[in-house]
Parts: C-alpha cells; structure tokens; sequence
C-alpha cells in the first residue's frame, strides 16, 4: 500500500509557481531615501547583450547608482543621485547604438 501525497503549491511562497525565486527580470534594489528614479522607453534594444550595452553606458553619467534595462518592454530605470539632465540620457543612449523615446508614461 503506498501513500499519496497533495504536491500543490502553497500560495504564499516567495517563489513563483515555476519553481524560480526569481521569475523575470525584476531586480530588487534598496535605495537611499535621497535618491531619483526614472523610467525611460528606449527604442531597439532585443537582447541581453542590449541590456548590457544599455546599462554600461548609462552607469557612465555621473550620479547614476543603477540601471535596470528590460530589452522585452524597452524600459529603462535609472537610479540617480539627482535627477539627470535628459540630453545626458539621450547622450548615453544613442552612444549605445539606441533612441531614447523620452520618460516612460
């Protein structure tokens, strides 16, 4: 006689229902309380090795403590010092090989 167990998933686990305790591309990052983020759409990124490029370029304005680029829904967040003065953006981002649509709605 052999027993049967119930294996479903209980809903309050900090996992994700795949199993993964990181489903995404979400990071999660502590901020100082005296710090900017912004939110760009960015135009041409489709790949990791875009994510990379986004971000090295981006990370080279001063002020600049993390960038986050998600290359599936063309948002870039960027966490400042002090907000950054837009063409500082545009600058990196066209460095980068990419369009800088303007702050995401």
């Amino acid at each position: 006689m052999t027993a049967e167990t119930d294996t479903t998933p209980s809903t309050g686990s900090c996992c994700s229902p795949t199993g993964s305790c990181h489903d995404g591309a979400a990071d999660v990052q502590i901020e100082q309380a005296d710090s900017v983020t912004t939110v760009y759409q960015v135009k041409g990124m489709t790949c990791g090795h875009c994510e990379g490029a986004m971000s090295e370029e981006i990370s080279g304005i001063a002020g600049v403590t993390s960038v986050a680029a998600v290359a599936s829904s063309g948002l870039v967040t960027v966490t400042s010092k002090a907000p950054l003065a837009e063409d500082a953006v545009r600058a990196a981002v066209d460095e980068a090989g990419y369009e800088l649509l303007g702050p995401a709605a």
